[in-house]
């Protein structure tokens, strides 16, 4: 049913509630825009949840030559490590050495490069290690020597959720669960029809200017609007990961190299597990349902028997999952070279529409500067760039030292499993979760897992959650713990609020 009856005109409309998207929604409404950002489900419900969580410049994209995208994705390493640093954190990582690894000459020579081309403050310079295995090394009696260097890690849901909170606090509009389904060019501007993926209500919005951020969706959408083959194919390749309990006692993370020529991490994951990813493979058919196959899992289980002492097997994955990356499509290329590095088409037409292929999620940034200087002829009172010396939602503290006295003197009575957990997702925002609240009763009722209803509510009310697995697996990963019961009991109270809430499905500002 359409409900619209004169369209709301706005500057920019933003399709795809991925990391670029929601960059792109923060970078143009902080310069003065008139933003909407749409996402046919969650925010992060796509490949943007299901990466290898690192920020990173990509260490193996030296060997295709990549220095420029190199160089620029450790820049944007050094800028988001101080944007976010409640859900961004320097990682040790360890490449040990096979008889078949790269050549140790080699890799010293791209070590050396990655740290030149970085030349951080943040960062420890990279070295190389010695293994012992009577003083507990975790690899086979073969591998005694290797090297170390530093990247970071980050929870990217929430890395998502916060420019999302970013754009909303700079006057964007996120609206979550409406799809795109129709874009036509009106007389002046873009004519969008949109669609309530629940209510299944029709609305139509005009826009200036679009831009199409819906990743690995990017050429199918271009294709529905306007029924041509889209002027720039997508190479949609799958990356897979699997969870398995904790392969090691230390805190850093493995760079392991195949025989094949790939490299896979192993990467410390919520205390108690291991993240082992990622594969490559090119998809076909439905981009909504990606699985890891049962290949993808033998191989990841193969790569890591060749070097951990521990042994997994098949029973040991905890959990998978997939992401499905739009790269730009180099003919000829094994996915494994496709470059990472992003492009922005512009569809020739009589209103700006730009298209996103690729990138990554330490790129984001970048990429939304580069739209915002593609749209400057569009906009002629486009405010300056101001994202590289902005903080993130959560992010203004002094060190985390100081922000646990603070919350602790706020709420002794917090136990401090859940403090922890707050820290790492909220950061200085967890102020606002415990405004008002005098003690652990205040907190509500208890869902398990340090789960309580004031967490819930703050999550419908502020970070756009409309269901349990938008909470347990975006908002957070208490998903690994909740048992199906628990699930259910919690899934009700969410129903209970979110159908409370204004048809707008608005975020409150605090």
């Amino acid at each position: 049913m359409l409900v619209s009856e004169s369209p709301e005109l706005i500057d920019l409309l933003v399709i795809g509630g991925g990391i670029n998207g929601v960059g792109i929604a923060a970078d143009a409404a902080g310069r003065g825009l008139s933003v909407r950002l749409i996402e046919k489900g969650d925010l992060a419900s796509g490949t943007s949840s299901k990466s290898t969580k690192l920020i990173h410049g990509g260490l193996r994209y030296l060997e295709f030559y990549e220095f420029g995208l190199v160089r620029k994705a450790l820049l944007e390493r050094e800028v988001l490590c101080q944007a976010a640093p409640h859900i961004i954190k320097p990682l040790a990582f360890t490449i040990p050495q096979l008889a078949n690894s790269r050549p140790a000459l080699l890799l010293r020579a791209g070590l050396f490069l990655y740290d030149f081309l970085a030349k951080s403050k943040i960062f420890p310079r990279s070295r190389a290690v010695n293994f012992d295995v009577t003083a507990g090394s975790p690899f086979v009696a073969g591998i005694k020597h290797g090297f170390e260097y530093w990247d970071a890690q980050v929870d990217d849901s929430r890395l998502v959720i916060l420019n999302a909170q970013q754009a909303h606090a700079k006057g964007a509009k996120i609206s979550t669960y409406t799809e795109c389904i129709g874009l036509l060019e009106g007389e002046f501007e873009w004519v969008a029809s949109l669609r309530d993926t629940v209510s299944g209500d029709e609305t139509q919005l005009r826009a200036r200017a679009v831009v199409n951020a819906s990743g690995p969706w990017v050429a199918q959408l271009l294709e529905n609007f306007f029924f041509e083959p889209p002027p720039l194919a997508a190479r949609l390749v799958k990356g897979s990961h699997i969870i398995v309990p904790k392969l090691h006692d230390g805190s850093e993370a493995f760079m392991l190299q195949h025989y094949d020529g790939r490299v896979v991490f192993v990467i410390p994951y919520l205390e108690e597990y291991s993240l082992i990813g990622t594969t490559e493979a090119e998809v076909g058919g439905s981009l909504d349902d990606v699985e890891i196959s049962e290949d993808e899992i033998e191989y990841l289980i193969e790569v890591s028997n060749s070097y951990f002492k521990r042994k997994l097997s098949r029973d040991d994955v905890v959990a998978t999952y997939s992401g499905v990356r739009p790269l730009i499509d180099e003919e000829g290329k094994d996915a494994t070279r496709v470059s990472r590095d992003y492009r922005l088409e512009s569809r020739e037409g009589k209103y700006p529409l730009i298209s996103v292929y690729g990138g990554k999620v330490t790129t984001y940034r970048k990429l939304a500067e580069d739209v915002m200087h593609s749209l400057e002829d569009v906009f002629s009172n486009l405010g300056k760039a101001w994202t590289k010396t902005a903080t993130l939602p959560g992010g203004t503290y002094a060190n985390e030292s100081a922000l646990a006295s603070e919350l602790r003197a706020l709420a002794p009575w917090l136990e401090e499993s859940l403090l922890t957990r707050w820290m790492r997702s909220y950061g200085s925002t967890a102020k606002v979760i415990l405004r008002g609240v005098a003690s652990l009763e205040d907190l509500g009722e208890h869902f398990g897992h340090g789960l309580y209803a004031r967490e819930i509510d703050y999550l419908i009310s502020n970070e756009w959650a409309r269901s349990a697995g938008d909470i347990l697996w975006r908002r957070s990963k208490l998903g690994y713990h909740f048992k199906q019961d628990e699930v259910e009991r919690m899934a009700s109270y969410v129903r209970q609020r979110v159908s409370s809430m204004t048809p707008e499905r608005g975020v409150r500002s605090d």
